[in-house]
């Protein structure tokens, strides 16, 4: 299971979610076959994505970082991608 960080660009909207494909879901997302919120706000950039090992844990990462406040969230995002470089060149590892 996957949590993953989606942007619209540098320092802009975010999205947050969770897949068991990684590949495939931001895939979907760079179609405009993800959520209608990714479609509408334009967020196609994979900036962050964790590896779990359980569904259950990555659920519960998925909560916790929801209720973040948004400096939180970059501050997460750039401790491993500080110039929110597009990771889906590097995704294709499900």
């Amino acid at each position: 299971m996957w949590l993953y960080i989606m942007a619209s660009g540098w320092n802009g909207t975010l999205y947050v979610g969770i897949t068991n494909s990684l590949s495939r879901r931001i895939g979907e997302h760079r179609e405009g076959k993800g959520s209608e919120f990714v479609r509408k706000y334009g967020v196609i950039h994979p900036v962050y994505a964790e590896k779990f090992m359980s569904i259950r844990d990555a659920i519960e990462q998925e909560k916790r970082v929801k209720r973040w406040r948004r400096d939180r969230k970059i501050a997460l995002i750039e401790a491993g991608n500080p110039t929110w470089r597009d990771l889906y060149d590097t995704i294709h590892l499900d």
